[in-house]
Protein backbone atom coordinates (compact mmCIF):
# COMPACT_ATOMS: atom_id res chain seq x y z
CA UNK A 1 0.00 0.00 0.00
CA UNK A 2 3.18 2.19 0.29
CA UNK A 3 2.45 2.87 -3.14
CA UNK A 4 -1.16 4.30 -2.90
CA UNK A 5 0.11 6.86 0.00
CA UNK A 6 3.07 8.14 -2.99
CA UNK A 7 0.49 8.59 -5.66
CA UNK A 8 -1.77 11.37 -3.43
CA UNK A 9 1.38 12.93 -2.00
CA UNK A 10 3.38 13.11 -5.49
CA UNK A 11 0.04 13.71 -7.39
CA UNK A 12 0.07 17.63 -7.43
CA UNK A 13 3.89 17.55 -8.78
CA UNK A 14 4.14 14.88 -10.91
CA UNK A 15 1.02 15.70 -12.44
CA UNK A 16 3.11 17.99 -15.31
CA UNK A 17 6.31 17.03 -14.05
CA UNK A 18 7.86 19.92 -11.09
CA UNK A 19 9.05 17.69 -9.29
CA UNK A 20 12.98 18.28 -7.83
CA UNK A 21 13.54 17.66 -3.95
CA UNK A 22 10.46 14.82 -3.83
CA UNK A 23 11.49 13.09 -6.82
CA UNK A 24 15.32 12.43 -5.12
CA UNK A 25 13.84 11.73 -1.47
CA UNK A 26 10.98 8.93 -3.21
CA UNK A 27 12.16 8.10 -6.26
CA UNK A 28 14.37 5.29 -5.20
CA UNK A 29 11.17 3.59 -3.23
CA UNK A 30 8.41 4.01 -6.56
CA UNK A 31 7.99 0.90 -8.19
CA UNK A 32 5.66 -0.75 -10.80
CA UNK A 33 3.72 -2.26 -8.19
CA UNK A 34 1.83 -5.56 -9.31
CA UNK A 35 -1.53 -4.69 -10.37
CA UNK A 36 -3.25 -6.92 -7.85
CA UNK A 37 -1.41 -5.19 -4.84
CA UNK A 38 -3.38 -2.00 -5.17
CA UNK A 39 -6.60 -1.68 -4.15
CA UNK A 40 -8.52 0.29 -7.12
CA UNK A 41 -11.68 1.15 -4.64
CA UNK A 42 -9.63 3.67 -2.67
CA UNK A 43 -7.55 4.58 -5.30
CA UNK A 44 -11.31 5.87 -6.62
CA UNK A 45 -12.27 6.87 -3.10
CA UNK A 46 -8.63 9.18 -3.09
CA UNK A 47 -9.78 10.55 -6.48
CA UNK A 48 -13.17 11.50 -5.73
CA UNK A 49 -11.55 13.20 -2.43
CA UNK A 50 -8.84 14.85 -4.21
CA UNK A 51 -11.42 16.76 -6.44
CA UNK A 52 -12.37 19.14 -2.64
CA UNK A 53 -8.86 20.83 -2.97
CA UNK A 54 -9.66 22.67 -5.95
CA UNK A 55 -13.43 23.17 -5.94
CA UNK A 56 -14.79 23.40 -2.87
CA UNK A 57 -14.15 26.20 -0.47
CA UNK A 58 -13.38 30.19 -0.92
CA UNK A 59 -9.69 29.39 -2.60
CA UNK A 60 -9.76 27.52 -5.33
CA UNK A 61 -11.86 27.34 -8.74
CA UNK A 62 -14.46 28.79 -7.18
CA UNK A 63 -12.10 31.90 -6.31
CA UNK A 64 -11.18 31.86 -10.15
CA UNK A 65 -14.74 31.99 -11.13
CA UNK A 66 -15.98 33.73 -8.78
CA UNK A 67 -13.58 36.96 -7.56
CA UNK A 68 -12.86 38.15 -11.24
CA UNK A 69 -16.61 38.46 -12.32
CA UNK A 70 -19.72 40.29 -11.94
CA UNK A 71 -20.72 38.76 -8.95
CA UNK A 72 -18.06 38.78 -5.82
CA UNK A 73 -16.17 41.55 -4.85
CA UNK A 74 -12.99 40.64 -2.65
CA UNK A 75 -12.70 44.45 -0.71
CA UNK A 76 -9.36 44.87 0.90
CA UNK A 77 -10.95 45.97 4.52
CA UNK A 78 -8.49 48.49 6.26
CA UNK A 79 -5.87 45.49 7.19
CA UNK A 80 -8.04 42.46 6.29
CA UNK A 81 -8.26 40.87 2.84
CA UNK A 82 -4.89 42.53 1.77
CA UNK A 83 -3.05 39.36 1.01
CA UNK A 84 -0.61 41.50 -0.74
CA UNK A 85 -3.32 42.71 -3.20
CA UNK A 86 -4.02 38.74 -4.26
CA UNK A 87 -7.78 39.11 -4.68
CA UNK A 88 -7.48 42.54 -6.48
CA UNK A 89 -5.79 41.60 -8.93
CA UNK A 90 -8.20 38.85 -8.99
CA UNK A 91 -11.28 41.41 -9.29
CA UNK A 92 -9.79 43.76 -11.34
CA UNK A 93 -8.28 41.23 -13.62
CA UNK A 94 -4.45 42.74 -13.42
CA UNK A 95 -2.97 39.29 -11.92
CA UNK A 96 0.45 37.98 -13.53
CA UNK A 97 1.97 35.15 -14.20
CA UNK A 98 3.23 34.72 -10.43
CA UNK A 99 0.16 35.30 -9.16
CA UNK A 100 -0.22 32.74 -5.89
CA UNK A 101 -3.97 31.54 -6.28
CA UNK A 102 -3.92 30.63 -10.37
CA UNK A 103 -0.62 28.98 -9.43
CA UNK A 104 -2.26 26.68 -6.92
CA UNK A 105 -5.75 26.07 -8.75
CA UNK A 106 -3.86 24.92 -11.88
CA UNK A 107 -1.67 22.61 -9.98
CA UNK A 108 -4.78 20.94 -8.04
CA UNK A 109 -6.73 20.65 -10.80
CA UNK A 110 -3.68 18.72 -12.55
CA UNK A 111 -3.91 16.79 -9.43
CA UNK A 112 -7.25 15.48 -9.72
CA UNK A 113 -6.80 14.79 -13.41
CA UNK A 114 -3.49 12.71 -12.57
CA UNK A 115 -5.66 10.73 -9.44
CA UNK A 116 -7.81 9.53 -11.89
CA UNK A 117 -5.24 8.64 -14.69
CA UNK A 118 -3.32 6.79 -12.16
CA UNK A 119 -6.09 4.31 -11.17
CA UNK A 120 -5.88 2.84 -14.31
CA UNK A 121 -3.01 1.22 -13.98
CA UNK A 122 -4.28 -1.01 -11.52
CA UNK A 123 -7.17 -3.40 -12.91
CA UNK A 124 -10.16 -1.58 -11.90
CA UNK A 125 -13.57 -2.77 -13.24
CA UNK A 126 -15.46 -1.15 -15.77
CA UNK A 127 -17.15 1.24 -13.51
CA UNK A 128 -14.86 2.06 -11.46
CA UNK A 129 -12.60 3.19 -14.85
CA UNK A 130 -15.52 4.75 -15.87
CA UNK A 131 -15.54 7.20 -13.16
CA UNK A 132 -11.87 7.43 -12.67
CA UNK A 133 -11.76 8.92 -16.08
CA UNK A 134 -15.26 10.71 -15.75
CA UNK A 135 -13.12 12.44 -12.61
CA UNK A 136 -10.35 13.07 -14.91
CA UNK A 137 -11.92 14.50 -17.68
CA UNK A 138 -13.58 16.67 -15.64
CA UNK A 139 -11.13 18.37 -14.26
CA UNK A 140 -9.41 18.58 -17.49
CA UNK A 141 -12.51 20.73 -18.87
CA UNK A 142 -11.78 22.98 -15.68
CA UNK A 143 -8.14 23.12 -17.09
CA UNK A 144 -9.30 23.96 -20.35
CA UNK A 145 -11.17 26.55 -19.62
CA UNK A 146 -9.18 28.80 -17.36
CA UNK A 147 -5.97 28.06 -19.62
CA UNK A 148 -6.61 27.02 -23.12
CA UNK A 149 -4.17 24.08 -22.63
CA UNK A 150 -4.53 20.69 -20.83
CA UNK A 151 -1.21 18.92 -19.66
CA UNK A 152 -1.96 14.88 -19.68
CA UNK A 153 -0.09 11.52 -19.45
CA UNK A 154 -1.06 7.62 -20.53
CA UNK A 155 -1.15 5.53 -17.19
CA UNK A 156 1.96 4.11 -16.06
CA UNK A 157 3.92 6.90 -18.16
CA UNK A 158 7.08 7.56 -16.73
CA UNK A 159 6.35 10.43 -13.74
CA UNK A 160 10.20 12.20 -14.40
CA UNK A 161 9.19 13.04 -18.04
CA UNK A 162 7.44 16.19 -19.25
CA UNK A 163 3.91 15.57 -19.66
CA UNK A 164 2.64 16.06 -23.20
CA UNK A 165 -0.10 19.07 -23.71
CA UNK A 166 -3.50 19.06 -25.71
CA UNK A 167 -4.34 22.79 -26.97
CA UNK A 168 -8.53 23.64 -27.13
CA UNK A 169 -9.44 21.77 -30.19
CA UNK A 170 -7.40 19.03 -29.67
CA UNK A 171 -8.99 18.28 -26.04
CA UNK A 172 -12.13 19.04 -26.75
CA UNK A 173 -12.42 16.23 -28.91
CA UNK A 174 -10.94 14.05 -26.55
CA UNK A 175 -13.33 14.95 -24.00
CA UNK A 176 -16.35 14.39 -26.43
CA UNK A 177 -14.69 10.83 -27.61
CA UNK A 178 -13.83 10.05 -23.82
CA UNK A 179 -17.31 11.05 -22.59
CA UNK A 180 -19.32 9.45 -24.84
CA UNK A 181 -17.04 5.90 -24.54
CA UNK A 182 -17.07 6.17 -20.49
CA UNK A 183 -20.74 6.67 -20.34
CA UNK A 184 -22.08 3.20 -20.75
CA UNK A 185 -19.68 2.33 -17.87
CA UNK A 186 -21.09 4.63 -15.43
CA UNK A 187 -23.97 3.96 -13.23
CA UNK A 188 -27.23 5.81 -12.78
CA UNK A 189 -29.13 7.49 -10.04
CA UNK A 190 -26.81 8.15 -7.64
CA UNK A 191 -25.27 12.18 -7.68
CA UNK A 192 -22.45 11.19 -5.24
CA UNK A 193 -20.68 9.80 -8.03
CA UNK A 194 -19.75 9.90 -11.21
CA UNK A 195 -22.66 9.36 -13.56
CA UNK A 196 -24.39 9.03 -17.01
CA UNK A 197 -26.45 11.81 -17.06
CA UNK A 198 -23.63 13.88 -15.29
CA UNK A 199 -21.33 13.05 -18.75
CA UNK A 200 -24.16 14.04 -20.64
CA UNK A 201 -23.80 17.98 -18.56
CA UNK A 202 -20.24 17.58 -19.18
CA UNK A 203 -20.66 16.90 -22.77
CA UNK A 204 -23.06 19.47 -23.30
CA UNK A 205 -20.67 22.04 -21.61
CA UNK A 206 -18.23 20.65 -24.10
CA UNK A 207 -20.57 21.33 -27.19
CA UNK A 208 -21.74 24.92 -25.60
CA UNK A 209 -18.35 26.38 -25.05
CA UNK A 210 -16.55 25.26 -28.22
CA UNK A 211 -16.72 28.58 -29.86
CA UNK A 212 -15.80 30.41 -26.83
CA UNK A 213 -12.90 28.02 -26.04
CA UNK A 214 -11.71 28.07 -29.68
CA UNK A 215 -12.10 32.29 -29.98
CA UNK A 216 -12.45 34.02 -26.50
CA UNK A 217 -12.88 37.53 -27.67
CA UNK A 218 -15.20 36.49 -30.82
CA UNK A 219 -16.83 33.60 -29.87
CA UNK A 220 -19.34 31.80 -32.48
CA UNK A 221 -21.39 29.02 -32.13
CA UNK A 222 -22.19 26.00 -34.39
CA UNK A 223 -25.83 25.13 -35.22
CA UNK A 224 -24.65 21.41 -35.10
CA UNK A 225 -22.82 22.16 -31.71
CA UNK A 226 -26.00 23.29 -30.29
CA UNK A 227 -27.97 20.74 -31.43
CA UNK A 228 -25.62 18.49 -29.69
CA UNK A 229 -27.04 20.48 -26.37
CA UNK A 230 -30.40 20.05 -27.18
CA UNK A 231 -30.74 16.45 -28.06
CA UNK A 232 -28.25 15.17 -24.54
CA UNK A 233 -30.77 17.81 -22.98
CA UNK A 234 -33.63 15.91 -24.06
CA UNK A 235 -32.00 12.44 -22.73
CA UNK A 236 -32.20 14.08 -19.21
CA UNK A 237 -35.35 15.88 -19.05
CA UNK A 238 -38.08 14.22 -17.48
CA UNK A 239 -35.90 12.56 -15.15
CA UNK A 240 -35.42 14.76 -12.04
CA UNK A 241 -37.42 18.21 -11.48
CA UNK A 242 -36.36 21.76 -10.00
CA UNK A 243 -36.90 21.74 -5.78
CA UNK A 244 -39.67 23.50 -4.09
CA UNK A 245 -37.23 25.27 -2.35
CA UNK A 246 -34.41 26.04 -4.19
CA UNK A 247 -31.86 26.25 -1.31
CA UNK A 248 -32.82 22.76 -0.84
CA UNK A 249 -30.27 22.07 -3.60
CA UNK A 250 -27.78 23.24 -0.64
CA UNK A 251 -28.85 22.02 2.53
CA UNK A 252 -27.36 19.45 4.95
CA UNK A 253 -29.04 16.18 3.04
CA UNK A 254 -29.04 17.62 -0.82
CA UNK A 255 -28.01 14.16 -2.03
CA UNK A 256 -31.09 13.81 -2.22
CA UNK A 257 -32.55 16.54 -4.07
CA UNK A 258 -34.69 16.29 -6.99
CA UNK A 259 -32.41 18.31 -8.72
CA UNK A 260 -28.68 17.81 -8.06
CA UNK A 261 -27.09 15.79 -11.10
CA UNK A 262 -23.49 15.38 -9.62
CA UNK A 263 -22.32 16.33 -6.06
CA UNK A 264 -19.20 15.97 -3.77
CA UNK A 265 -19.70 14.23 -1.57
CA UNK A 266 -19.33 15.18 2.59
CA UNK A 267 -19.64 13.44 6.08
CA UNK A 268 -20.47 16.61 8.52
CA UNK A 269 -17.83 16.12 11.69
CA UNK A 270 -15.77 14.19 10.18
CA UNK A 271 -14.40 14.37 6.11
CA UNK A 272 -15.66 16.93 3.92
CA UNK A 273 -14.63 19.43 1.89
CA UNK A 274 -14.37 23.17 2.86
CA UNK A 275 -17.84 24.77 2.47
CA UNK A 276 -17.66 26.73 6.04
CA UNK A 277 -14.98 28.94 4.17
CA UNK A 278 -17.76 30.53 1.62
CA UNK A 279 -19.53 30.91 4.31
CA UNK A 280 -17.39 33.12 6.62
CA UNK A 281 -15.56 34.49 3.49
CA UNK A 282 -18.91 36.87 3.56
CA UNK A 283 -20.38 36.66 7.17
CA UNK A 284 -19.60 39.38 9.81
CA UNK A 285 -17.69 38.35 12.79
CA UNK A 286 -20.70 38.63 15.41
CA UNK A 287 -23.11 36.75 13.15
CA UNK A 288 -24.34 32.52 13.19
CA UNK A 289 -21.66 31.41 12.14
CA UNK A 290 -19.18 34.35 13.23
CA UNK A 291 -17.86 34.82 9.53
CA UNK A 292 -14.31 36.32 8.33
CA UNK A 293 -15.95 39.88 6.99
CA UNK A 294 -14.86 39.35 3.80
CA UNK A 295 -16.49 39.37 0.45
CA UNK A 296 -20.18 40.62 -0.65
CA UNK A 297 -21.60 40.91 -3.96
CA UNK A 298 -22.47 43.69 -5.98
CA UNK A 299 -25.31 45.78 -5.93
CA UNK A 300 -25.75 46.05 -9.50
CA UNK A 301 -26.11 42.38 -9.61
CA UNK A 302 -28.44 41.83 -6.83
CA UNK A 303 -30.36 44.46 -8.53
CA UNK A 304 -31.28 42.04 -11.01
CA UNK A 305 -33.39 40.23 -9.06
CA UNK A 306 -37.11 40.89 -8.72
CA UNK A 307 -37.98 41.37 -4.75
CA UNK A 308 -40.43 38.35 -4.37
CA UNK A 309 -37.66 35.86 -6.33
CA UNK A 310 -37.10 33.36 -3.96
CA UNK A 311 -33.07 33.25 -4.18
CA UNK A 312 -33.14 36.63 -3.76
CA UNK A 313 -33.48 35.94 0.09
CA UNK A 314 -35.30 33.66 1.87
CA UNK A 315 -36.07 32.54 5.52
CA UNK A 316 -35.28 28.56 5.60
CA UNK A 317 -35.80 26.46 8.43
CA UNK A 318 -32.87 25.00 10.74
CA UNK A 319 -31.27 28.58 9.56
CA UNK A 320 -33.64 31.61 10.41
CA UNK A 321 -35.35 30.04 13.37
CA UNK A 322 -31.65 29.42 14.78
CA UNK A 323 -29.57 32.76 13.45
CA UNK A 324 -32.14 34.85 12.46
CA UNK A 325 -30.67 34.77 8.90
CA UNK A 326 -32.37 34.16 5.63
CA UNK A 327 -30.31 32.52 3.14
CA UNK A 328 -29.80 34.23 -0.13
CA UNK A 329 -28.49 38.13 -0.01
CA UNK A 330 -28.22 39.80 2.94
CA UNK A 331 -28.43 43.61 3.26
CA UNK A 332 -29.76 46.21 5.84
CA UNK A 333 -30.26 45.28 9.45
CA UNK A 334 -29.54 42.29 10.79
CA UNK A 335 -31.04 40.54 13.51
CA UNK A 336 -30.96 37.30 15.73
CA UNK A 337 -33.32 34.55 16.04
CA UNK A 338 -34.99 36.89 18.78
CA UNK A 339 -35.43 39.52 16.53
CA UNK A 340 -32.55 41.42 18.44
CA UNK A 341 -30.60 43.60 16.22
CA UNK A 342 -27.30 42.60 15.95
CA UNK A 343 -24.05 44.90 16.48
CA UNK A 344 -21.04 45.71 14.56
CA UNK A 345 -17.56 45.25 17.01
CA UNK A 346 -18.52 48.86 17.64
CA UNK A 347 -21.48 48.59 19.04
CA UNK A 348 -23.60 50.09 16.41
CA UNK A 349 -26.46 48.15 14.87
CA UNK A 350 -24.93 45.77 11.88
CA UNK A 351 -26.53 46.56 8.72
CA UNK A 352 -24.80 45.76 5.25
CA UNK A 353 -25.12 48.24 3.05
CA UNK A 354 -25.17 48.42 -1.23
CA UNK A 355 -22.02 50.63 -1.43
CA UNK A 356 -19.09 48.52 -1.82
CA UNK A 357 -15.22 49.64 -2.81
CA UNK A 358 -12.48 47.60 -4.00
CA UNK A 359 -10.52 49.28 -1.04
CA UNK A 360 -12.34 49.97 2.04
CA UNK A 361 -11.49 52.87 4.46
CA UNK A 362 -12.94 54.09 7.31
CA UNK A 363 -15.56 53.46 10.09
CA UNK A 364 -17.71 51.62 7.34
CA UNK A 365 -15.40 48.52 7.16
CA UNK A 366 -17.59 45.66 8.55
CA UNK A 367 -20.77 47.17 7.21
CA UNK A 368 -20.14 47.59 2.90
CA UNK A 369 -21.07 45.77 0.69
CA UNK A 370 -24.28 43.23 0.42
CA UNK A 371 -23.48 39.39 1.53
CA UNK A 372 -24.13 36.08 0.36
CA UNK A 373 -25.21 32.99 1.96
CA UNK A 374 -25.22 30.34 -0.45
CA UNK A 375 -25.18 26.55 1.76
CA UNK A 376 -27.30 26.13 4.56
CA UNK A 377 -24.91 26.23 7.91
CA UNK A 378 -24.44 23.24 9.17
CA UNK A 379 -24.86 24.32 12.64
CA UNK A 380 -23.99 20.85 14.30
CA UNK A 381 -20.31 20.38 13.34
CA UNK A 382 -19.11 24.10 13.38
CA UNK A 383 -16.99 23.13 16.06
CA UNK A 384 -15.28 20.03 14.08
CA UNK A 385 -15.16 22.43 10.56
CA UNK A 386 -16.83 19.55 8.58
CA UNK A 387 -20.33 20.40 7.26
CA UNK A 388 -22.65 17.42 6.13
CA UNK A 389 -23.73 19.63 2.64
CA UNK A 390 -22.37 17.81 -0.12
CA UNK A 391 -20.67 20.19 -2.82
CA UNK A 392 -22.57 21.21 -5.60
CA UNK A 393 -21.42 20.28 -9.47
CA UNK A 394 -24.44 19.82 -11.94
CA UNK A 395 -28.22 20.63 -11.22
CA UNK A 396 -30.73 19.74 -13.62
CA UNK A 397 -31.69 23.41 -13.52
CA UNK A 398 -28.45 23.79 -15.64
CA UNK A 399 -29.45 21.42 -18.11
CA UNK A 400 -33.32 23.20 -19.00
CA UNK A 401 -31.11 26.89 -19.33
CA UNK A 402 -28.38 25.34 -21.18
CA UNK A 403 -30.82 23.76 -23.73
CA UNK A 404 -32.17 26.92 -23.88
CA UNK A 405 -29.46 28.72 -24.53
CA UNK A 406 -28.69 26.74 -27.63
CA UNK A 407 -31.95 27.37 -29.13
CA UNK A 408 -31.62 30.53 -28.83
CA UNK A 409 -28.42 30.88 -30.28
CA UNK A 410 -30.12 28.97 -33.20
CA UNK A 411 -32.36 31.56 -33.52
CA UNK A 412 -35.22 29.54 -31.66
CA UNK A 413 -36.27 32.16 -29.36
CA UNK A 414 -40.12 30.96 -29.09
CA UNK A 415 -38.80 27.59 -28.41
CA UNK A 416 -36.23 28.65 -25.12
CA UNK A 417 -38.30 31.01 -23.15
CA UNK A 418 -40.18 28.51 -21.85
CA UNK A 419 -37.66 26.78 -20.26
CA UNK A 420 -36.04 29.84 -18.79
CA UNK A 421 -39.78 30.52 -17.63
CA UNK A 422 -40.08 26.72 -16.23
CA UNK A 423 -36.77 28.23 -14.03
CA UNK A 424 -38.05 31.66 -13.01
CA UNK A 425 -41.58 30.52 -11.94
CA UNK A 426 -40.45 27.61 -9.64
CA UNK A 427 -38.16 30.61 -8.37
CA UNK A 428 -41.07 33.00 -8.08
CA UNK A 429 -39.75 35.18 -10.70
CA UNK A 430 -41.94 36.59 -13.09
CA UNK A 431 -42.09 34.91 -16.81
CA UNK A 432 -40.41 36.84 -19.24
CA UNK A 433 -42.12 37.63 -22.67
CA UNK A 434 -39.04 37.38 -24.46
CA UNK A 435 -36.08 36.38 -24.74
CA UNK A 436 -32.82 38.20 -25.80
CA UNK A 437 -28.87 37.19 -24.57
CA UNK A 438 -28.83 39.89 -22.32
CA UNK A 439 -32.11 38.42 -20.34
CA UNK A 440 -30.52 34.78 -20.15
CA UNK A 441 -27.10 35.66 -19.39
CA UNK A 442 -28.77 37.65 -16.53
CA UNK A 443 -31.24 34.78 -15.82
CA UNK A 444 -27.68 32.11 -15.52
CA UNK A 445 -26.71 34.84 -12.87
CA UNK A 446 -29.33 34.96 -10.61
CA UNK A 447 -29.73 31.35 -10.56
CA UNK A 448 -26.03 30.06 -10.53
CA UNK A 449 -25.03 32.71 -8.11
CA UNK A 450 -21.61 31.73 -6.57
CA UNK A 451 -21.63 28.53 -8.00
CA UNK A 452 -18.66 28.98 -9.68
CA UNK A 453 -20.68 29.49 -13.13
CA UNK A 454 -19.88 33.13 -13.92
CA UNK A 455 -16.55 33.69 -15.74
CA UNK A 456 -17.19 31.11 -17.84
CA UNK A 457 -20.69 32.39 -18.48
CA UNK A 458 -19.64 36.03 -19.39
CA UNK A 459 -16.62 34.66 -21.89
CA UNK A 460 -19.31 32.82 -23.33
CA UNK A 461 -21.57 35.49 -23.40
CA UNK A 462 -18.40 38.25 -24.79
CA UNK A 463 -19.41 40.37 -21.62
CA UNK A 464 -15.99 39.26 -19.68
CA UNK A 465 -13.78 42.45 -20.53
CA UNK A 466 -16.07 44.76 -19.69
CA UNK A 467 -16.24 47.39 -17.12
CA UNK A 468 -18.35 46.97 -14.13
CA UNK A 469 -18.98 48.42 -10.76
CA UNK A 470 -15.65 48.63 -9.82
CA UNK A 471 -13.31 47.40 -12.26
CA UNK A 472 -12.43 49.11 -15.48
CA UNK A 473 -11.89 47.27 -19.13
CA UNK A 474 -10.33 44.55 -19.42
CA UNK A 475 -7.06 43.46 -21.36
CA UNK A 476 -8.17 40.55 -23.63
CA UNK A 477 -5.43 38.58 -22.03
CA UNK A 478 -7.70 37.95 -19.14
CA UNK A 479 -10.10 35.80 -21.41
CA UNK A 480 -6.85 33.38 -20.08
CA UNK A 481 -5.63 32.31 -16.89
CA UNK A 482 -1.33 32.73 -17.29
CA UNK A 483 0.61 29.09 -16.97
CA UNK A 484 2.39 29.50 -13.68
CA UNK A 485 5.85 30.37 -13.65
CA UNK A 486 7.43 27.21 -12.28
CA UNK A 487 5.30 24.83 -14.85
CA UNK A 488 7.39 26.20 -17.87
CA UNK A 489 9.77 24.00 -16.90
CA UNK A 490 7.67 21.80 -19.40
CA UNK A 491 8.67 22.61 -22.36
CA UNK A 492 5.61 21.41 -24.19
CA UNK A 493 3.61 24.57 -22.36
CA UNK A 494 3.12 27.82 -23.91
CA UNK A 495 2.57 30.74 -21.66
CA UNK A 496 -0.65 32.29 -22.78
CA UNK A 497 -0.53 36.00 -24.67
CA UNK A 498 -0.22 38.89 -22.78
CA UNK A 499 2.39 37.18 -20.04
Amino acid sequence: MKKNIYSMILAGCIAFGGCTKLDEQLNGQISDTEPGAVNAAALLQGAYISMRSPYQGNGGWWALQQTTSDETIPPTRGGDWDDNGAWRALFLHQWQADHVRIHDVFRNLNAVSYAGTDLLRYNPTPRQAAEARFIRAFAQFSILDGWGQVPYREPGEDILGMPRVRGAEEQMEYLISELNEIMPDLPTGNPQVANQDAARMMLMKVYLNRGAFLNRETPTFDNADMQMVVTLADQIIGRYSLTENYFDNFNLNNHESSENIFVGANIGGSNSGDIYSILRTTLHYNMNPSGWNGFATLSDFYDKYEQADQRRSSPYPGVTNISGMNMGFLMGPQVNAQGVAREDRRGNPLSFTPEVSIIERGNNLEVTGIRVVKYVPDYANIGAGHAENDWVFLRYADVLLMKAEALLRMNQAALALPLVNEVRTQRNATALATLTTDDLLDELGREFFWESHRRTDLIRFGKYLDAWQEKPASDPRALLFPIPLNQLGNTNLTQNPGY
